[in-house]
């Protein structure tokens, strides 16, 4: 029986993982594509765009439809306990899915979850087509990586392990040091030189072998992305990243808090959220918001202080037309976060 190629998707919150992976389903081309989105909070905010695209992945249940989500931080810090048994599932399926695409968390580090596919369980079953790193162009050609200022905080919190003085980066070099593709997301908003200085940056980083392409809005086509036939799981020892010597890595000093919230205008409601990044260590936030009097549902989403929203489709006869957010950070007060922001929507 043959091998289920997977793909795994990299990079930093913001990147543009979840954009260039609807963008991958939409133009599938016929292929069976089943995804793991590895969600960090309550909620299944990126799950949920993903069913939203339009191929016929609104099935029913957790793991019968062509998506499959694990409500988990890290994948690969839990990955002995709940991604073994989704890809033993997976694998009873092989004649039905073509490709396997895996998009990681924004902080997850791509090389243990490689070599998870060298287990017997999942080698005789599935191979590691390519990893491929999206990297926020803008925000490295400004030298912090990712499009959130406080990622370094952000790092560091998340792993007692480091100390470094500037871990984000380091987390950045194993994710070009683990790729066989990076794709420079958000280039239209360079010009030729900050672009050149970007492709300067990330070759000095990457393996030589390992292609650049630039991108706008994640807009590649699958043939680009899929069949790169690497088999990674075969050659990611010989991949020297920062985190070799680590034994393990936690995350459990980061936040998760969901709300839900009465929203009755939209720009209160991102400016209420600014003025709340601007008070706590909020990090992320995304949710799905339900404006009186819209039959279309608001999708709301920000890395640090940037804030955007629109709208993505229609709200389904029957569906409880509610607001809810999941806010990401550091040392979170749910009931705070909950008073704060209300106390701002109701206001005036």
């Amino acid at each position: 029986m043959h091998k289920i190629p997977a793909t795994i998707v990299t990079g930093f919150l913001g990147a543009g993982k979840t954009t260039l992976l609807r963008h991958l389903l939409t133009h599938a081309g016929g292929r069976r594509i089943a995804v793991i989105v590895n969600e960090f909070g309550a909620l299944g905010i990126d799950g949920e765009l993903l069913r939203g695209c339009g191929i016929g992945c609104d099935e029913e249940g957790r793991d019968d439809g062509n998506l499959v989500e694990l409500a988990n931080g890290c994948l690969c810090c839990t990955v002995q306990e709940e991604f073994a048994p989704v890809m033993e599932r997976l694998a009873e399926r092989r004649e039905r899915i073509d490709h396997l695409v895996i998009e990681t968390s924004g902080l997850a580090l791509p090389k243990p979850l490689v070599q998870a596919f060298q287990w017997p369980t999942l080698r005789h079953a599935f191979t590691v087509d390519a990893v491929v790193t999206v990297v926020d162009a803008p925000a490295v050609a400004e030298g912090r990586f990712a499009d959130d200022p406080q990622a370094v905080d952000l790092q560091r919190r998340a792993d007692d392990n480091l100390d470094h003085e500037s871990p984000l980066a380091e987390l950045f070099a194993d994710q070009l040091a683990t790729a066989d593709l990076v794709v420079l997301n958000k280039t239209d908003a360079l010009d030729a030189a900050a672009l050149a200085a970007v492709e300067a940056q990330v070759r000095a980083g990457a393996p030589a072998a390992v292609k650049l392409l630039a991108a706008q809005h994640g807009r590649l086509a699958p043939d680009v992305l899929l069949g790169l036939g690497r088999a990674v799981e075969d050659s990611i020892d010989a991949r020297r990243t920062h985190h070799d010597e680590e034994e393990d890595h936690d995350h459990d000093e980061f936040d998760s808090v969901a709300l839900t919230v009465e929203v009755t205008d939209r720009e209160r409601l991102l400016q209420a959220l600014a003025a709340l990044v601007s008070r706590h260590e909020i990090y992320r936030a995304k949710g799905f918001v339900a404006l009186p009097g819209a039959a279309m549902r608001l999708v709301v989403q920000g890395v640090g202080a940037r804030l955007d929203s629109h709208f993505d489709r229609a709200w389904r006869p029957g569906e409880a037309r509610v607001s809810r957010l999941v806010l990401i950070g550091a040392e979170l007060d749910a009931a705070v976060l909950q008073r704060e922001l209300q106390q701002a929507l109701s206001a005036g």
